[in-house]
């Protein structure tokens, strides 16, 4: 029987996290083929690697999870590679980039299959129709290309989280040790990272997984979800998790369950939310919460312009009003929230782009008067194919193009694109990035990020102390001077959430 390839590819230069993608992949033929994980991250040669399997000639699927960024890197050559050298072996995407990018990925001549959304019965059935060279078409979740036509099959309903098998942690620390994966943050000195759902029941217009899971989500039950940190608690002494899930608090009674079943286990975490749907959760929920371990949420306040959070079709009720009393109740249980703004969405002139981002800058100084603590991620606005969405549609009006080859996005500027960096964008000019990282470094400088534990105390006080003139004064051109200090110390790195990107 033919064996497979399960590999991740390089995602960071630090922080490496469990790479739950692969593993959960990797859960659904556990008992039914041979595979081997190769992670990107962890590796000094990772082609090489990938060749020596290969090169047996026992291994005939390689298949690959691919995000968007930094994944690419990797993920295009080596994919490329595979087909110019072993042209028999079949190559399987999956991941959102490879899901919202399938018509350049397919078009590529190396991306024989794409996962469209969950594998966990997609890519075995795939591997039995390939095996026996039945017919696939039947399957679920698929994308190929069958002559010169782009075939998208059905896309089948999510999952119960609680009946998919476990994930194969002690197969995973063959080839990698688990400990390496469980890195020190402010959470805790082991952290884990842990997907207890998948989708969420929300349609942003800018958000990357919308087309694919199209406003469904299903969750754990919160006692399983206990069951596998304290398994993983015993097994390698996690002390914290970051939960990566695109909505981890869709469901306020399993949230508190969860946190009355590990409120005195130590174990520090972090998720992501809506504000609209926490703001609705009881104080005494989030009390528990706070007593559970949970120090921090991330949330997408992206904008105080109530027109734009419509524009983008932000769902719920979500407000400039709730986003500030919202971060004020948190400050009463001690819980940070951690709010991430999406700046430099198109507007009718650029001026009211400028404009725009303006505001969004004194919006975000005007939360940090009424609570210090919360949390700041600032991105640049990127847009996803959300085909049929009215921003989508003013994007491409404005002249905006994904690449048409797969390899362009191996550009500096593209991979960049992706990380939220450099959008690419033709209403975004540069005096206006310039404008939104300029005051991203000085907000970072005056209020230095809890999630950096690297800093010290002092180090803190001294960047504060330069930046302070700037912030209080709105004086945001060339801040060489904290940029010198954040990097001079310990490679000071601005505030990112994973959990943006997670599989």
């Amino acid at each position: 029987m033919n064996k497979i390839i399960l590999f991740n590819p390089k995602s960071a230069n630090w922080k490496h996290r469990i790479p739950n993608s692969i593993l959960q992949i990797g859960a659904s033929i556990h008992n039914k083929y041979d595979y081997v994980f190769v992670d990107g991250n962890l590796e000094t040669d990772c082609w090489n690697k990938i060749k020596k399997y290969l090169d047996t000639n026992d291994y005939k699927y390689f298949a690959v999870t691919v995000m968007p960024g930094m994944q690419l890197r990797q993920a295009i050559p080596f994919s490329k590679k595979v087909r110019e050298i072993f042209p028999s072996v079949k190559i399987i995407w999956g991941g959102y980039f490879a899901s919202n990018q399938y018509k350049v990925c397919l078009e590529s001549g190396f991306v024989d299959f794409i996962i469209n959304g969950p594998g966990d019965e997609a890519f075995p059935q795939l591997i039995d129709a390939l095996e026996k060279n039945a017919d696939y078409s039947s399957i679920n979740n698929l994308i190929y290309r069958k002559e010169n036509q782009i075939i998208k099959t059905h896309k089948s309903d999510l999952f119960d989280q609680d009946t998919l098998p476990p994930l194969p942690y002690d197969y995973l620390n063959q080839f990698y040790p688990i400990e390496k994966y469980l890195g020190k943050t402010f959470l805790g000195k082991r952290t884990g990272a842990y997907h207890s759902s998948v989708g969420c029941p929300f349609t942003c217009s800018f958000c990357a997984v919308v087309p694919i899971y199209q406003a469904r989500w299903k969750g754990k039950s919160a006692r399983n979800i206990f069951n596998d940190l304290i398994y993983l608690k015993e097994k390698f002494k996690i002390d914290a998790v970051e939960f990566h899930d695109n909505n981890f608090f869709v469901s306020e009674k399993r949230t508190v369950e969860f946190a009355e079943l590990v409120k005195n286990e130590k174990i520090n975490w972090w998720g992501e939310g809506r504000i609209d749907t926490i703001d609705k959760y009881k104080d005494d929920s989030l009390k528990i919460m706070k007593e559970a371990g949970c120090k921090m949420i991330f949330f997408g306040a992206e904008t105080g312009n109530d027109d734009i959070l419509k524009q983008m079709d932000k769902g719920g009720t979500q407000s400039r009003e709730q986003i500030i009393s919202f971060a004020k109740r948190l400050r009463k249980f001690n819980i940070i929230p951690e709010y991430s703004f999406v700046l430099g969405l198109p507007a009718e002139s650029e001026r009211k782009v400028y404009q725009q981002i303006n505001d969004d800058i004194n919006f975000i100084k005007e939360i940090k008067k009424v609570n210090p603590e919360t949390e700041i991620i600032i991105y640049v606005y990127s847009p996803v194919p959300t085909e049929g969405s009215e921003l989508y549609e003013q994007v491409t009006k404005a002249g905006f193009k994904f690449p048409s080859n797969l390899e362009e996005w191996l550009s500096p500027s593209w991979e960049n694109f992706d990380l939220r960096k450099n959008p690419l964008t033709p209403w975004l000019k540069p005096y206006i990035i310039d404008r939104i990282k300029n005051f991203e470094t000085v907000l970072n400088g005056y209020f230095p990020t809890v999630s950096d534990y690297k800093l010290n105390s002092f180090q803190r006080k001294v960047i504060k102390f330069f930046s302070g003139w700037r912030y209080k004064t709105g004086f945001y051109y060339f801040p060489y001077e904290i940029k010198f200090l954040q990097r001079f110390w310990l490679k000071y790195r601005q505030p990112e959430i994973e959990g943006f990107y997670a599989e």
